[in-house]
């Protein structure tokens, strides 16, 4: 897919990783659609990409209907669509066996139901319209891109909610794909490290420090940027499907 050809859903579009995957995309032509609950943010990112360029639509990733229903707007302001990239999710921290108390379900339950559940809300239904586009030349109609995390290799502790949603989304990256493949439609996982985010800008400058140290090479957070480079170098390479990819410098996260 040529990216100025991408008419493309982000969630999670409105800041970190989700918005520089939008900009990176209108800048070589493409269209977005930001899916988030940030309503100012949303505004901004609006503003600052174009609003012949993008929309916000706020969106509750776990809503079925709500879901079903933006998707639709989205398409008919993109006027198609034929990307997705999952970049909603949060971060759900808590052990298993608190201070005070055990965790409650619920909490668990909302970070598998934001990352996981709301990942594939999204990616069934795009799926559902990308399988009527017109094929390309190589018969492509689509390509869904979801985020992960390295957590779901090597969880720490306090992850146990976080690391069983983003092992959920990398495990459902082949089914799919396999699934899709005869409609034309690729699905790819990126399970970036540790990466400068807004939840990272608010850390101790110690704290950030120590995650820079722990990364092999090279020793620093990853950009924003470069999670974009990857989903671009995805769009453009037809024969990437149903795999996972890590951006992580090398880095293996430690029990804690």
């Amino acid at each position: 897919m040529q990216l100025d050809s991408s008419l493309a859903i982000v969630t999670g579009g409105v800041s970190g990783l989700g918005l520089a995957v939008a900009k990176h995309l209108v800048a070589r032509g493409g269209k977005v659609a930001l899916f988030d609950v940030n309503d100012e943010k949303g505004a901004a990112a609006v503003a600052e990409l174009g609003e012949a360029n993008a929309r916000y639509f706020k969106t509750d990733v776990t809503s079925e209907d709500g879901v079903t229903a933006n998707v639709e707007a989205a398409r008919e302001f993109l006027g198609g669509l034929n990307t997705l990239v999952n970049c909603a999710g949060i971060l759900g921290p808590g052990r298993v066996l608190g201070r005070e108390a055990p965790m409650p379900l619920a909490n668990f339950q909302s970070t598998v139901m934001v990352n996981l559940v709301g990942s594939f809300n999204v990616a069934k239904a795009a799926a559902n319209l990308m399988q009527h586009n017109e094929a390309g030349s190589d018969g492509e109609r689509g390509v869904i891109v979801n985020t992960a995390s390295v957590a779901a290799y090597e969880g720490q502790i306090g992850q146990a909610a976080y690391s069983a949603s983003k092992g959920g989304v990398v495990g459902m990256t082949l089914p799919m794909a396999r699934e899709l493949s005869r409609f034309g439609i690729r699905v790819m996982t990126i399970a970036p490290g540790v990466f400068w985010t807004p939840m990272v800008d608010g850390m101790p400058e110690s704290v950030q420090q120590s995650l820079a140290a722990s990364i092999p090479f090279p020793s620093r957070l990853g950009k924003p940027e470069e999670f974009a480079d990857l989903v671009a170098y995805i769009l453009g390479n037809t024969y990437l499907n149903g795999e996972t990819i890590r951006l992580d410098g090398a880095t293996r996260l430690a029990p804690k």
